[in-house]
């Protein structure tokens, strides 16, 4: 992309947003609460318009899994109306739309790696919400490209490993549950991702078949036991005394929601459309734990 080029970006404070700004320096604009929210969609437009970026990045969202179960209002407006608006002021200004979604809008019991042309299937309210404004943002932007991620972790905002090494610190064992499985993805990468992404639609101009949906994630597979092995391990190469980590079942630590049990994504699409596949999970998570040790 051209320096000249501003790319909005919404979820200010968020993992993702920081990320985009991290490596994509000044053309990133950033906006958050109060000055962008959902909550008060009229203000939305208006905001397009007076930034006029080539591009928006949704990295805004109701991501509070189990709250949603009891809050589904709130929800509905992070992550279905509120987005829907959002990609409607990008096709008033005849701009790119890329939607972050989420494999939370599978129920996790297929049994092998979810592609995009397989049915959504949500579980929770969460899910579900997400599954609606998906479809709500494709029918409102023809130049809409959704990438469904998971797992997303980094050296800033609240996340999985950075818990798990605050805990390790100061509990000689954990125990994590080890009978979900996903693919872990890195806020950087997924950022990077976004940022090749737009690069090649600036690049050969917008293609009527980029749009859709993609599975946008880090590449191999774990659990979240794996995953917390895998960060504390790293941890322990930085002098952090390890803990014993023992796996527990899903059932062994109960949620208001339910979670997928495996919500692997086939990301062979975005690869194959974009020439975009994210780092290996396990890589990713060294250097975000070697950052957060800097």
């Amino acid at each position: 992309m051209s320096t000249t080029q501003t790319i909005l970006v919404t979820g200010g404070s968020g993992q993702l947003a920081t990320s985009l700004s991290n490596i994509g320096g000044t053309r990133i604009h950033r906006v958050g609460r109060p000055e962008f929210d959902f909550d008060n969609p009229e203000a939305i437009a208006e905001l397009v318009r007076s930034i006029k970026p080539s591009a928006v990045v949704n990295g805004a969202a109701w991501t509070a899994v189990d709250l949603a179960e009891s809050e589904s209002e709130g929800a509905k407006r992070g992550n279905h109306t509120g987005p829907e608006e959002l990609a409607k002021a990008c096709a008033e200004a005849g701009i790119p739309f890329i939607h972050v979604s989420t494999d939370y809008v599978f129920s996790g019991d297929k049994g092998s790696p979810y592609q995009e042309t397989d049915p959504t299937t949500p579980q929770t309210v969460y899910g579900r919400t997400k599954a609606d404004g998906e479809q709500a943002v494709l029918a409102a932007n023809p130049k809409t490209v959704i990438l469904r991620t998971a797992w997303v972790y980094s050296a800033h905002g609240k996340n999985f490993v950075k818990t798990m090494i605050n805990a390790g610190a100061k509990n000689p064992a954990l125990k994590v549950v080890g009978d979900q499985h996903g693919n872990p993805t890195s806020s950087d990468d997924l950022a990077a991702a976004i940022l090749a992404i737009l690069a090649k639609i600036e690049n050969e101009g917008w293609q009527p078949h980029f749009a859709g949906i993609y599975h946008a994630a880090g590449t191999g597979e774990t659990t979240w036991h794996g995953l917390a092995v895998a960060a504390l391990d790293a941890a322990a190469e930085h002098g952090q005394k390890k803990p014993e980590v023992t796996a527990i079942r899903t059932e062994d630590w109960p949620t208001p929601a339910k979670r997928p049990q495996d919500s692997r994504l086939d990301c062979s699409k975005l690869e194959r459309v974009f020439g975009v596949r994210l780092p290996a999970w396990e890589d990713s998570v060294q250097q975000t734990v070697a950052r957060l040790f800097a």
